[in-house]
């Protein structure tokens, strides 16, 4: 890719981690190609040879762009956030930045790992759905509570930040394994909220062109 190319995004549809990538581009209004990585085809093309060189932790995302190749989905929001700083997803107070940090690590590290592709397959066809509950209801429960001292329309204040972008395919992930929300009215408010925005709505996985069919559009 040349350094003054449109980045590229190697992505799949239903990845909660690419899809905050997605929704940060979006918000930034950076035009970007997606080159689809299947996590199911074949056992996984992200264990492909050609892939792991791009990643070798042989996950998606991955990001090209100025002429390199980022992996890990925060650190490739944060890039974007120092590279491009118009239309910030950081607030400039710091404290402000401390809770965006937080909320987005609690997700990340703390809720999206324990029920992501790789741990649900170890666990056994059986015990994924019980064991993806559990962990998603316990991390949501600690971002609830953060965001009682944080919110405001958004996650951190009323405006759209990178926590926003990590809640959001978390809380699908949650519907996905059909866990009660409704123990966390803030985070509901907050979904709704974000459902209907263009960048967010251009970044679900049913608008995305590795979509199957039978997902609809």
């Amino acid at each position: 890719m040349s350094i003054m190319g449109k980045p590229l995004l190697f992505s799949y549809w239903r990845s909660s981690c690419a899809w905050r990538v997605r929704i940060a581009l979006n918000l930034k209004e950076i035009p970007y190609d997606i080159k689809p990585v299947s996590l199911v085809k074949d056992g996984g093309e992200q264990h492909y040879n050609e892939f792991r060189d791009i990643n070798p932790m042989e996950q998606v995302p991955a990001l090209q762009i100025d002429g390199h190749t980022l992996i890990q989905s925060l650190n490739i929001m944060h890039y974007l956030e120092e590279t491009r700083p118009q239309r910030p997803l950081m607030p400039q107070d710091v404290h402000k930045r401390a809770k965006v940090r937080e909320i987005c690590e609690v997700i990340a590290s703390g809720i999206q790992p324990l029920q992501n592709l790789t741990v649900l397959i170890y666990v056994g066809e059986d015990k994924k759905k019980e064991w993806a509950q559990h962990w998603i209801n316990r991390g949501l429960r600690a971002v609830e509570k953060l965001l009682s001292t944080s919110a405001g329309k958004y996650c951190v204040g009323d405006e759209i930040t990178l926590a926003d972008c990590c809640l959001i395919p978390q809380v699908f992930n949650a519907r996905r394994f059909q866990v009660d929300l409704r123990p966390f009215p803030i985070i509901l408010r907050i979904d709704r909220e974000l459902e209907n925005h263009p960048a967010f709505r251009a970044a679900h996985p049913s608008c995305q062109p590795d979509c199957p069919p039978e997902v609809g559009k």
